[in-house]
């Protein structure tokens, strides 16, 4: 089994149900543990359109035995079951998941670029993996750190319950 971050958001629809059956959907595919979930943020989008409604994020600790391009299509497939698409870049979206580590392994694909190549500029995922694993590192540097360091952290709040 190896141990992975993945950070999921929805800024379309009915964002914090559709998280919640993301979560679900992860934890009953085949090959897939959920081992640890943080709580959710609140965020404003960064990049893309102006005008997108404001994020929901988490983020999970998943034990897996799939393969790093397995478990991509494993995310892919349940977003593509909450009827993502792919039109406008960093546009708005009813669910994103994205593969942020994939244990220690490091790799230039451009198709799973391992750690998830933005990840440790982005207080959206790293905020809430500081609040669901205050001693995370990633590429050796402490989440909390990245987190405190990230421009979008600002303004980030924890969900109220059933947000």
């Amino acid at each position: 089994m190896v141990s992975c971050i993945l950070a999921l958001g929805s800024n379309l629809g009915e964002r914090a149900g559709t998280l919640q059956a993301a979560v679900t959907s992860l934890a009953a595919t085949e090959g897939i543990e959920l081992v640890r979930l943080s709580d959710t943020a609140v965020t404003k989008p960064v990049g893309g359109p102006e005008g997108q409604p404001d994020f929901l994020n988490l983020v999970l600790r998943i034990e897996t035995t799939l393969a790093p391009r397995q478990l991509l299509a494993a995310c892919q497939q349940i977003e593509a079951a909450h009827h993502r698409t792919r039109e406008v870049r960093w546009g708005p979206r009813t669910l994103d998941i994205d593969v942020i580590t994939y244990g220690e392994e490091t790799s230039s694909d451009p198709v799973l670029t391992l750690p998830h190549p933005r990840a440790a500029e982005r207080g959206f995922v790293l905020l809430p993996w500081s609040w669901m694993e205050p001693d995370a590192m990633l590429s050796g540097i402490p989440v909390a750190s990245l987190a405190a360091a990230a421009t979008d952290t600002p303004g980030i709040v924890r969900a109220e319950a059933g947000a």
